[in-house]
């Protein structure tokens, strides 16, 4: 009671309270981060080690396996760790407790990559340790070509322009680039000129250890002066490296030149990317910390203008897959729920009660409560997302309990003939404590959210907070800011439930017919549920045993709803994994996904393809801690396949597609990925939603279980796309040197080694 006699004796209080709610609200809204999901902060380290030429069996045997062990010794709050290997890169991701200290796991993670330096085989250099979360999912791919522009060009300027000048857009993560050629100063080296000068290719690699070097020089002190000295030890031309010498033999020089050929060049291709049958170079870019998804992409898209501005003209820029469009879609068709809802229950107010002073009331703690709980969710860090608009829009219809039940029963004490405030204040009393808990019910409902644990705390408990915050308020409002406006819009003599005002206004007399018309027909309506309890309450038994029996009969349509951690959704996107033979060289996958290619674009009418993008064979570096396709080296593509809107529904392409690719490329292994933000986030970094992990120490062992139980669950109804991730057939070339026939003729196994990787 106190607190609405406050309210009372201070009105402005709170009338300004309430006014300066509508006016700082937008602008705390527009500082919150607005995204698809919650943040989902499941700690996660990732190294990602590299040693270009190393198998997948030697980078798990000898660089995973010991960077695990050092792992499980110096860093603390491990809950598991996971590791996958390739050709020449490995990937270790340390998953920690809930709760855990992220900063102190990279520091640690680290820290014990260092110690196991010493122990890896020479050349291995320190990994790349990167800060991963499971919502870290692309949300803008930029995609470079040019017509005039090389491979090695557009990696070039995508890895040391265009990728540096995105990396202050505040919350993006640009990894490393995909496609394209890595520019390096390439050496070929002529075997036959070789032979004939007798000559290894060691030799040329000594030459180039000893002509070419990065050693300082000091500086000099000579008479007053001090001089820095400078020396040619590094040629500044590419060029000048052609006159390197190897050797002197009898006088003459041999000179690089002679033996080799030096020029710009790259390294051998192990990725593709193409945007409509055109090689280019893509940059995917990532969401990281809590920045809001629309305004990592609205400053990547800002920011691009005046890098471009510096580039060749021929460069060709184009957005791919844009995330924040779906982003802003969902969060616009939530809010657009949300208000008509709010519309329908201000509509359903003044119908009922017949006066504009008491919806505008009632309606007037629906936006209150909801910009309050919206505040407080800002307050904590929470972002404006589905699960914190949904548990709004759940709420909008309960908000108007409070205030309306307040109307109500002021409205007795006044029909009553109390004045305005003593009917006011009598009749807050009389539903202080049934209002506080009826709320307080509605709010325990949601209380058990705060309890789950893992990914569903982090996306249910949002939703919980924010019903919760908006019922509180709602009641708070209904103490203060209700009581207040009643007492300034009701004079003595007036009641509630007085219907429209006499007056001349043709509005007025419109809206009078409508809720006569309205209160008709209600009346109809209570009549007639009316006569139908009074044939129920007759028939007491036969309506008892009916009811029963649709009780019953409900149950068996439950096997038939199916169940599933979120409602699916259709982004407007296809992303379709190719696997190619284990082996198959990247060129031969590449003319594959041509072919598949044409089919898709055979199957979906070119008038709903906005693009069709290409990801061939394996990336270099930080991309990989990303990479949730399941890949294993050169054999693989992904195919992500942009739909206009309005176009047909994309798992009915997915199924034709999957059907015909089946059955055209049957040497070729097919499956569909998740291409939209949501399905990204909601599979965790997984390729499939259902990933079964059989772990032992007999690996073939493993595989046939793993067979068989492939065998079982293609069985299953629904049950597509079904693979053994980990292939097993990757064809390989054997030399067994004969270390004593090599001894004798002053060679090692370092000798042949070189000699074997050198050619």
């Amino acid at each position: 009671m106190w607190i609405v006699r406050l309210g009372l004796n201070r009105p402005y209080t709170f009338i300004a309270a309430a006014l300066v709610l509508l006016l700082l609200s937008p602008l705390v809204l527009l500082r919150t981060p607005t995204d698809i999901f919650p943040a989902i902060n499941l700690p996660i380290v990732s190294a990602v080690w590299t040693y270009s030429g190393l198998s997948a069996k030697e980078m798990e045997d000898r660089i995973v396996y010991s960077h695990e062990r050092m792992i499980s010794a110096q860093v603390n709050d491990i809950e598991h760790v996971e590791s996958t290997s390739y050709n020449g890169a490995g990937v270790i991701k340390v998953f920690l407790q809930p709760g855990a200290s992220v900063p102190e796991g990279v520091a640690q993670v680290t820290a014990s990559a260092n110690s196991v330096l010493r122990f890896l085989p020479p050349g291995v250099n320190p990994p790349i340790i990167i800060r991963y979360n499971t919502s870290s999912v692309p949300i803008l791919q930029v995609s470079l070509a040019g017509k005039n522009l090389s491979e090695q060009e557009l990696q070039d300027l995508a890895f040391n322009q265009v990728r540096v000048g995105l990396m202050t857009v505040r919350g993006a993560s640009v990894p490393y680039p995909y496609g394209g050629k890595t520019r390096v100063v390439a050496v070929d080296i002529d075997q036959a000129a070789l032979q004939a000068q007798r000559l290894s290719p060691q030799d040329v690699v000594n030459a180039f250890n000893a002509q070419n070097l990065i050693l300082p020089t000091g500086s000099a002190k000579i008479g007053p002066t001090e001089y820095n000295i400078s020396l040619n030890n590094s040629p500044a031309m590419l060029a000048a490296l052609n006159d390197l010498p190897v050797k002197t033999a009898n006088g003459a020089v041999i000179r690089v030149s002679d033996v080799a050929h030096v020029h710009d060049g790259h390294l051998p291709q192990q990725n593709i990317v193409r945007l409509d049958g055109l090689r280019g170079v893509l940059l995917t870019v990532l969401k990281s910390g809590s920045a809001s998804t629309i305004a990592v992409v609205d400053g990547i898209k800002k920011l691009m203008p005046r890098i471009l501005s510096g580039l060749p003209p021929d460069l060709e820029v184009k957005d791919f897959a844009d995330q924040s469009i779906f982003v802003r879609a969902a969060v616009k068709d939530v809010v657009k729920e949300g208000a008509i809802a709010a519309g329908l229950t201000a509509i359903m107010i003044l119908l009922f009660l017949g006066t504009w002073r008491s919806t505008f009331i009632i309606a007037l703690s629906i936006p209150l409560s909801i910009l309050s709980s919206l505040a407080l969710l800002s307050a904590l860090g929470e972002t404006i997302n589905l699960m914190t608009l949904g548990g709004l829009a759940l709420a909008v219809g309960i908000l108007v309990d409070d205030a309306t039940v307040e109307l109500e029963n002021v409205h007795r004490q006044m029909a009553g003939g109390k004045p305005t405030v003593p009917a006011i204040l009598d009749g807050a009393r009389e539903i202080a404590l049934p209002a506080l808990v009826s709320t307080l019910c509605i709010c325990i409902v949601f209380v058990p959210m705060f309890f789950l644990s893992g990914v569903a705390r982090f996306l249910f408990a949002p939703m919980a907070e924010a019903v919760v915050f908006a019922m509180l308020a709602s009641y708070i409002l209904s103490r203060t800011l209700i009581p207040t406006l009643v007492m300034w819009f009701y004079s003595n003599t007036e009641c509630l439930g007085i219907g429209v005002a006499e007056s001349g206004s043709a509005f007025v007399r419109l809206f009078a017919r409508i809720q006569k018309g309205f209160e008709c027909g209600f009346t109809r309506f209570r009549e007639a549920y009316g006569r139908l309890l009074g044939a129920a309450l007759t028939h007491r038994v036969a309506f008892t045993v009916l009811f029963l029996a649709f009780c019953i009969g409900t149950c068996f349509l439950i096997p038939q709803l199916g169940r599933d951690f979120f409602p699916a959704v259709d982004a407007g996107q296809l992303r379709l994994h190719v696997r190619a033979h284990s082996g198959t060289r990247i060129e031969e996958t590449a003319a594959l996904v041509e072919r598949i290619e044409n089919v898709i674009r055979q199957e979906v009418p070119k008038a709903e393809i906005t693009g069709i993008l290409d990801n061939i064979g394996i990336p270099f570096g930080g991309p990989l801690t990303y990479v949730d396709n399941g890949l294993t080296g050169t054999c693989d593509a992904d195919i992500l396949v942009s739909l206009k809107h309005g176009r047909q529904c994309t798992s009915d392409y997915a199924r034709r597609i999957r059907a015909r690719l089946n059955r055209e490329f049957p040497e070729a292994g097919f499956y569909f990925l998740p291409a939209d933000i949501v399905n990204q986030t909601i599979n965790f970094g997984l390729p499939a939603p259902f990933d079964i992990q059989i772990v032992g120490k007999d690996r073939e062992r493993n595989r046939v279980v793993a067979s068989e139980l492939v065998e079982k669950i293609r069985n299953i109804p629904g049950a597509v796309d079904l693979r053994v991730q980990q292939p097993a057939d990757q064809p390989e070339i054997h030399f067994a040197v004969d270390r004593i026939k090599a001894s004798q003729i002053g060679l090692s196994e370092r000798d042949v080694a070189n000699s074997v990787l050198l050619s």
